[in-house]
């Protein structure tokens, strides 16, 4: 079945951004006495909104975070996407290809999601279509969001497929009845990555965005 419709995760996926996130909550939280590394946070709480994560943070090391936590979080990550941040390479080039619909669907909230692809110049080839976790009851790993956004757009969920770096992501496009295609072209993926999305159910794994086009174009 051709496919009406393309569904983009952002972080890790347009823009490369998991490894600066990772980064900026492990900061925070050593600050705050936790012995905690980027890679601890990216392999155990990759594509949660900023709410799951915080709460699995609290509840896994048994502390309380400060009320202003994910304020100071966006702070130092506003800073690290002003000077580091950058777009996949060919994220961009697969966009302006496609002769279908296509959006993205993120748990990032609002302004994080928006800063990231303003930054990378990306925002006005996505817009309007963009959506985030705030617009559902659930964010992924719910179904909820690609739902949304398939309903919006009128698309068939089985006519559809999402680009997603994350098991939680996965999860998310599998509960919803679509394609699901685990992308490993980020910077902060590493060894097992490819394994754990397999594993969480995605239907085709690529590492570039040359290969995510052809598994489109299929």
């Amino acid at each position: 079945m051709p496919f009406s419709l393309v569904i983009f995760d952002c972080d890790g996926v347009l823009v490369d951004s998991e490894i600066l996130s990772a980064e900026v909550e492990a900061e925070a939280l050593s600050a705050l006495g936790v012995s905690i590394t980027a890679q601890d946070v990216m392999q155990r709480f990759l594509g949660l909104t900023q709410e799951a994560l915080e709460a699995r943070f609290e509840q896994e090391y048994s502390l309380r975070l400060p009320r202003d936590h994910a304020d100071t979080t966006r702070r130092m990550l506003r800073a690290a996407y002003l000077t580091r941040l950058e777009p996949i390479p060919g994220a961009r080039e697969l966009i302006e290809s496609l002769k279908m619909p296509y959006c993205v669907a993120s748990n990032s909230p609002p302004a994080k999601l928006g800063l990231g692809l303003s930054v990378t110049n990306l925002f006005e080839l996505l817009y309007p279509n963009i959506f985030c976790a705030k617009l559902v009851a659930h964010g992924k790993p719910a179904p909820d969001l690609f739902l949304h956004a398939a309903r919006t757009l009128g698309a068939d969920p089985a006519a559809t497929v999402v680009v997603e770096d994350s098991v939680v992501g996965v999860t998310a496009a599998k509960a919803a009845g679509m394609t699901a295609i685990g992308f490993v072209g980020g910077l902060h993926h590493m060894p097992p990555s490819e394994e754990a999305l397999i594993a969480a159910g995605a239907d085709h794994i690529a590492q570039t965005m040359d290969e995510v086009k052809a598994l489109i174009m299929g």
